[in-house]
């Protein structure tokens, strides 16, 4: 299942940006069907598509820092963008995860049929 989810997330990467909704169902699907089974492929695709946007959710807010350097009058509104960053980054790991679940399902009923 471990190599689902590392498999998943890849493609995540891969695709999630340049085909936003089906990239996220493609990762899913890849994850489910390595995994093997509903459950786990479920698990697998979930998981896949809430790694993705965990670690954006971390590397968004701090990517900001230089770049209030760069442009001093964003500075004191900082906080607040960093805020609104975080916000987004996870509404986005929201979507990439139910996205990913249900790839994860389709991924892991094909190959439990196999």
């Amino acid at each position: 299942m471990l190599l689902g989810i590392i498999a998943g997330f890849v493609v995540h990467l891969l695709l999630g940006g340049t085909i936003p909704v089906i990239g996220d169902l493609i990762a899913g699907f890849v994850a489910g069907y390595i995994a093997k089974g509903m459950g786990r492929g479920a698990l697998a695709g979930f998981l896949a598509g809430a790694l993705g946007g965990i670690i954006l959710a971390i590397i968004l807010p701090l990517l900001l820092i230089p770049l209030s350097k760069l442009f001093p009058f964003i500075a004191p509104f900082l906080g607040y963008i960093q805020a609104g960053a975080a916000i987004l980054a996870i509404a986005l790991t929201i979507k990439g995860a139910l996205i990913g679940l249900f790839g994860g399902i389709i991924g892991g009923a094909i190959s439990a049929r196999r």
